[in-house]
């Protein structure tokens, strides 16, 4: 077993490719090198005694859920049934409008048929007689000679047509007034309007149910996975990205919607369309249906298959771009430090990896839905081919009539068009079926340590003793490592015990299992002598308070903040006035009420997004106060005072040193000033304590402890005082971060967006045209031309081929007009056969069609999609570092867009496309054809037309505007459970999963609430614009009907017109069920137009600028009346005038209180941000003209918080090198920041992953990993931002001589609020209200006896 100084080693796992065989090569290279997800872990328990492997693999196993359409519907309630039901009979009702109107089109065309045109035949005298409409001729069969009708039959084409009906062996001649034609005619129009208004009243109702029903059913499954996530036990989310949780939340369930909406009833009706229609062509003629039946089952097989497959792919993809997500998610937040390591490119490198997978995926899933649409076409006009065919044989051989046989034609091919315009929609429900098994996964998984039950005992009264008792535990993201073994410790009730020691040494695991993050594998801890694990999870956690060492507030004011720490308590629902008192006395006990009161807004001053508008030590200070205010029975402090200054520590410690008073408090400190009062002091090494006892008894020991406190020991002697401070040496006048001027009366709007000059200024204004959008998708997507020039050219050959159909259905028509006697039924044959024969081919090059237009447009929106997020990510990454402190650019929002804008261009491509370019070529090349044809009804029908679509237009416009609109809120509700998956320790500590879920279900209230009304107005438009095209068909046979009746046009002009216009109408009305698509994706190509528009001010990618040699650059920083402001306060200054001066090779400390414009400085140097005035430089030239990118590659910078990505070791300290580094490199680098040894203590050594955020590594492991990137730079000026602030004291003195051995030849500079760090420094610069209060070594400044002599006091760690 490996040694257990790695408390918080990552995970050994082996990857799982997302991607296909010719891609897992590639795949695991990235995975052992760079930037992995873990898509499943494989049995890593496997080598644990069995009990070990099971408490362990229950702590991360997730259940694999396979896709189902109705669990889609399970949180559907009884009226959610009731109104789902109506949706499905009125979506019924709707699919039998078109067989009912097949029946009519049969009759009303057998009405035409029977007239006469060109020769017909009439049984006279026993002889058959037939008529030459030109001639006005009869002929007699068995004269075999032609004759004038008499009298009565003379004006026969004009008052009388007549028909025959041929009955065993007798032919009746009838005659029928052109009034009684007319009116029958009349009668069939009037039929197919009263449809339409049928239609148009069902379709409402459908859509609107099925729209709203799936708005509201949707929120309950974003508000059920959050619920869900936020009850994981901790284990859970080692291995999950809060980037992925977004994008579950944010894209996969409006996916997830999208599968419940309107979608669902075209499925059915157009479904009930083609059950509808096999079953009236069974009614009308069995034979000829049977004979055709094949082809409908081989369409069933094909739809049900392809749906398969197309899920299957679809579902891959969505896991594929999870981990991408997860990195996009890291990158965004952690943006500084990509900048300032310029890690941009690679960061889209490794974003773009999984992009490939995802693409690869998507192409597959193009590839197959083209396939299915191809087949489908093929056997549904197979199906007309043998209606023609089969059906002619059957009428010569007197089994059907005309009418049946078109009615069995004309509802088999409305059944088969509506069975191939399914799988668009099948497509949106396959992919939305995708997306939910990853979402009810995380709902259907059993948590380990469930915080939502109600089960466990609640103790009547606590006193706080708590025993650790022979605990052994191992992560279940590290099953290689024992953290602790055997370990027992007791902790009094009211006694204060801290815990000291290197890091991983398992200090914070003994909090984790106190707070029952984390299940021991055997022993126990016990609270007053009972077994946490017999507790209600909640009520535990509400007697116990928790201090990170890197806190975590939410976007929400000072205030409300604070009062988080009172739920669970008698004052959660308290009155306001009553939680004010009890919150500004925690305020003032954590030293944070000063600098509040100076706030224009006080406790109702927002605090940002993560808190960024406070900076650390205030932001520390906060969730001290959030801590005590509810009077915890037990008090936990992680590095509670590691962010403050030094004097602000002192204040803040002897806060914390009254509030443990009668409480039991466990503290957790790297800076052992803070820990010398304590009731017991345990010190701990390898998961096993060394020695343990008071400050005084552990330093006459002269053991481990005596050790570390040496090395934190300050040099020079200081005499110590016990009068208080000066009382104007207090709180700083300023928050540097959020650049608040703190004695300013005026009243400042707090929010980020105050006084920001947004990147996107106008833009939200003035929204950009359609046209515009789709030039700037198509400057995107032009590299794939060919795949698109080839996918349009396939789509209008489905489009001609329709063309090309009604052509064949006319001419047909017209057959069985002019040959449907006995005399001329093998003239009937021969005519017709071929038909059905051009028809079948037709369905080929449908075949051909479909497939080629749904695989090219598939791979071009595929690529399409991969190379927007490629380009969104690129240009996010490029841009200030102000526009991420806009509050609209939150992580949330940016990460959501970045997922789903790419997803809503992409609902354009594939079938959509193909439906879009063939209804376009149907209707322009039918309207052409009409007009040579028969201009007189062309005209009248193509007329409608435009007001299908005028209607798709403005329903399209209205859901454009919507979309913008809504995206606020959806926007809104994704980033506050971002935020709250984010800060997942600090949400369960304060257990605020109920008070989450109670904002969040508002939230998505509101959002539901807001669409309703717009899902009226959308079912209104669809109503009207599905009825159109049986309003059209009404029109047509109406005015056709008079047309021929006057003999103005024949029986081909007119039914060559009807169907042109029928397909068109059909075509159209469909691509605009896509209206909702449509608007999402105009929406969505108006946000990455003004992303991908946007110039950044300071530019990294810009080639202009002075390039720096970097073997003459010397590294003098030197800072001339520098004035500045942040961009979200442009009316409050933050730094008044600096100026401060370094040499080359100087190592100069800055020093200060909290917000006194320390970091600021630092931000400046590594250009962030330009001065209002003033300038900075370096050797003597402005920052400012020199290239950017070449600026910053003179500068590495350690953060206070550092930042690694879900890679292996090596991956991450290869980051700090632009240029390819060797693994000598990485590991001289490591040594020099005292990382190696325990680097090569782990399994897998420099291949060790990392985590999402590092969050498999300890903190002070995380730093020294940081220290080791910026070294492996070899930067001429190290910026160290408090580097050595999460380290132990053993480690800080050994990374403290690597960092004084590295700022030998290069410029150093260095925040600092443990002096210790710094007393060896050339110039220490002291800090107030922005500007240099005092400067000089730290002798001198000690001789000064001025502010930094008062700071160095209090962090002095003698005995006395």
């Amino acid at each position: 077993m490996a040694d257990c100084d790695n408390e918080k080693a990552p995970l050994t796992v082996n990857t799982k490719s997302l991607s296909d065989d010719s891609a897992s090569s590639h795949s695991s290279v990235v995975s052992r090198k760079g930037y992995s997800s873990i898509d499943s872990v494989y049995d890593e328990f496997a080598g644990l005694p069995d009990k070990d492997a099971d408490i362990l693999r229950e702590q991360v196993t997730v259940p694999v859920v396979s896709a189902s359409f109705f669990r889609l519907f399970r949180y559907a309630t009884k009226n959610d049934k009731l109104l789902l039901a109506g949706g499905v009979v009125a979506s019924i009702l709707e699919g039998l409008m078109r067989p009912l109107m097949s029946y009519v089109f049969g009759f009303a065309t057998e009405q035409f048929t029977n007239l006469p045109n060109g020769m017909t035949s009439s049984w006279n005298n026993g002889t058959y007689e037939y008529f030459n409409k030109t001639e006005n001729m009869l002929f007699n069969e068995t004269s075999h000679k032609w004759y004038y009708p008499s009298d009565a039959f003379s004006n026969f084409t004009s008052d009388y047509y007549g028909y025959g009906n041929y009955t065993d062996g007798n032919y009746e001649y009838y005659a029928m007034s052109k009034d009684d034609f007319l009116r029958q005619i009349g009668y069939y129009s009037l039929a197919l309007l009263l449809i339409a208004t049928a239609v148009s009243i069902l379709t409402y109702i459908k859509s609107f149910i099925f729209i709203d029903r799936a708005e509201v059913l949707a929120s309950r499954i974003r508000e059920q996975y959050l619920a869900a996530t936020l009850r994981q036990n901790i284990g859970y989310f080692d291995k999950l990205g809060a980037g992925e949780i977004t994008t579950r939340i944010a894209s996969d369930t409006v996916l997830v919607q999208d599968a419940m909406s309107e979608k669902v009833g075209y499925v059915i009706s157009h479904s009930t369309t083609f059950v509808a229609a096999i079953i009236l062509s069974f009614t009308q003629s069995a034979e000829l249906t049977a004979i055709i039946l094949g082809n409908v089952f081989a369409i069933i097989v094909v739809s049900l298959y392809g749906s398969k497959v197309v899920t299957k792919y679809a579902e891959r993809s969505q896991t594929g771009y999870g981990g991408g997500a997860t990195l996009a998610e890291e990158s965004i937040s952690s943006v500084r430090n990509v900048q300032a390591f310029g890690i941009q490119e690679r960061m889209v490198q490794a974003f773009d990896t999984f992009l490939q997978v995802a693409e690869q995926w998507d192409l597959k899933t193009g590839y197959a839905s083209g396939l299915q649409s191809g087949l489908v076409h093929f056997f549904a006009f197979g199906i007309d081919a043998l209606t023609y065919w089969q059906g002619t044989r059957l009428l010569t051989e007197d089994k059907v009539s005309v009418g049946i046989m078109m009615t069995c034609v004309m509802a088999l091919f409305q059944g088969a068009f509506a069975f191939t315009i399914i799988s668009p929609y099948a497509a949106n429900i396959s992919a939305g079926l995708a997306a939910s098994t990853k979402i009810f996964a995380t709902i259907d998984r059993k948590s380990a340590i469930d915080s939502s039950v109600e089960t466990g005992s609640r103790l009547q009264t606590v006193s706080g003793d708590i025993e650790l008792k022979n605990v052994r535990f191992i992560y279940p993201s590290r099953p290689n490592v024992t953290v602790l073994r055997n370990f027992s410790l007791q902790i009094p009730a009211g006694k204060t015990v801290a815990l000291v020691g290197s890091s991983g040494s398992g200090k914070s695991t003994i909090i984790g299992l106190i707070e029952r993050f984390y299940n021991p594998l055997e022993g126990q801890v016990t609270l007053d002598g009972h077994d946490i694990t017999d507790l209600n999870i909640r009520w535990l956690r509400q007697n116990i308070a928790l201090v990170s060492q890197e806190p975590s507030l939410f976007a929400v004011t000072i205030f409300e903040n604070i009062a988080y720490g009172l739920i669970g308590t008698k004052f959660e629902y308290a009155a306001k006035e009553e939680k004010m008192d009890l919150i500004i006395e925690a305020c003032k006990q954590a030293n944070a009420w000063d600098f509040i009161c100076e706030l224009p807004e006080g406790l109702e001053t927002q605090v940002g997004e993560r808190g960024f508008l406070m900076s650390g030590g205030q932001k520390q200070r906060i969730a001290i106060a959030r801590a005590i205010v509810s009077d915890p029975k037990i008090l936990l402090l992680d590095e509670a005072t590691s962010a403050l200054d030094t004097k602000s520590e002192g204040v803040v410690q002897e806060a914390l040193d009254r509030a443990s008073k009668n409480r039991t408090t466990i503290v957790i400190a790297h800076r052992l000033s803070t820990i010398k009062d304590a009731d017991r002091i345990v010190v701990m090494r390898t998961g096993t304590i060394l020695e343990q006892g008071t400050h005084t008894e552990l330093l006459e020991k002269k053991g481990e402890y005596y050790s570390l406190v040496e090395a934190q020991s300050i040099a020079g002697a200081v005499e110590l005082f016990t009068a208080a401070p000066d009382e104007d040496d207090g709180e700083a006048q300023l928050d540097e971060k959020a650049g608040i001027e703190m004695t300013s009366l005026a009243k400042i709007e707090t929010t980020a967006t105050a006084t920001y000059v947004d990147v996107e200024s106008g833009e939200s204004e003035d929204l950009a045209s359609a046209f515009t959008v789709l030039k700037v998708i198509y400057s995107i997507a032009k590299r794939d031309l060919a795949a698109m020039l080839l996918g349009l050219y396939s789509g209008a050959l489905t489009g001609v081929a329709y063309i090309g159909l009604s052509v064949l259905y006319a001419v047909a028509l017209t057959y069985l007009q002019e040959y449907s006697t006995p005399f001329y039924y093998e003239i009937l044959r021969r005519s017709v056969y071929p038909l059905a024969g051009f028809i079948f081919m037709h369905g080929g090059v449908l075949f051909f069609s479909n497939s080629i237009a749904g695989a090219t447009f598939g791979y071009a929106s595929s690529r399409l999609m991969r190379r927007i997020r490629a380009m969104s990510f690129r240009q996010l990454l490029r841009q200030d570092i102000a526009y991420f402190d806009a509050s609209e650019n939150s992580v949330g929002a940016l990460t959501s867009s970045l997922a789903s804008d790419a997803q809503s261009i992409d609902a354009l491509g594939g079938e959509t496309a193909n439906k879009m370019v063939e209804s376009l070529v149907v209707m322009l090349g039918g309207l052409i054809f009409s007009l040579f044809v028969g201009y007189k009804l062309g005209l009248v029908m193509f007329a409608t037309v435009p007001l299908i679509l005028v209607i798709g237009y403005f329903r399209f416009r209205f859901l454009a505007n919507y979309m913008e609109q809504t995206k606020k809120e959806n926007t809104s509700s994704s980033d506050y459970a971002c935020e709250a998956t984010s800060a997942i320790r600090t949400v369960l500590s304060l257990t605020r999963e109920e008070e989450i879920m109670e904002r969040y279900r508002a939230s998505l209230a509101r959002t539901v609430k807001c669409n309703r009304g717009a899902s009226n107005k959308s079912a209104i438009f669809d109503g009207i614009s599905r009825g159109m095209q049986y309003y059209i068909m009404a029109l047509g046979f109406y005015y056709g009907g008079q047309l021929v009746g006057n003999g103005e046009y024949t029986l081909y002009q007119f039914f060559l017109i009807f169907l042109i216009v029928v397909f068109g109408s059909e075509s159209t009305t469909t691509v605009f069920t896509f209206a909702p698509e449509m608007g999402k994706a105009l929406r969505a190509g108006r946000s990455i137009k003004r992303l991908l528009e946007s110039e950044p001010v300071i530019d990294a990618q810009s080639t202009e600028g002075i390039m720096l040699n970097a073997e003459k650059t010397s590294g003098e920083i030197e800072f001339r009346d520098v004035h500045f402001r942040y961009p979200t306060r442009l009316n409050v200054p933050v730094l008044r005038g600096l100026n401060l001066s370094v040499k080359k090779g100087q190592f100069i400390a800055l020093v200060g209180s909290s917000g006194c414009g320390k970091s600021t400085t630092i931000g400046l140097i590594e250009s962030f941000y330009r001065p209002q005035r003033g300038a900075v430089f370096l050797d003597g030239q402005d920052i400012s003209t020199l290239n950017v990118a070449c600026y910053r590659s003179q500068i590495a910078l350690v953060q206070q918080e550092p930042v690694l990505y879900a890679g292996s070791i090596r991956y991450n300290v290869s980051l700090g090198s632009s240029r390819p580094v060797t693994d000598e490199q990485v590991e001289k680098a490591c040594r020099s920041a005292n990382i190696h040894d325990f680097i090569m203590s782990l399994p897998d050594g420099y291949d060790t992953l990392c985590g999402s955020k590092g969050a498999l590594l300890s903190g002070g492991q995380k730093q020294r990993i940081a220290i080791a990137r910026a070294l492996i730079r070899e930067p001429k000026v190290l910026l160290l931002d408090e580097a050595t602030s999460a380290l132990d004291s053993e480690s800080e003195k050994v990374v403290q001589a690597a960092l004084d051995v590295a700022a030998k030849g290069r410029t150093t500079i260095a925040v600092a609020h443990r002096l210790s760090t710094i007393q060896n420094a050339d110039m220490i610069y002291v800090f107030e209200s922005g500007r240099i209060l005092e400067s000089g070594t730290h002798q001198q400044l000690l001789a000064n006896k001025g502010k930094y002599f008062d700071l160095v006091q209090l962090q002095a760690l003698e005995k006395n």
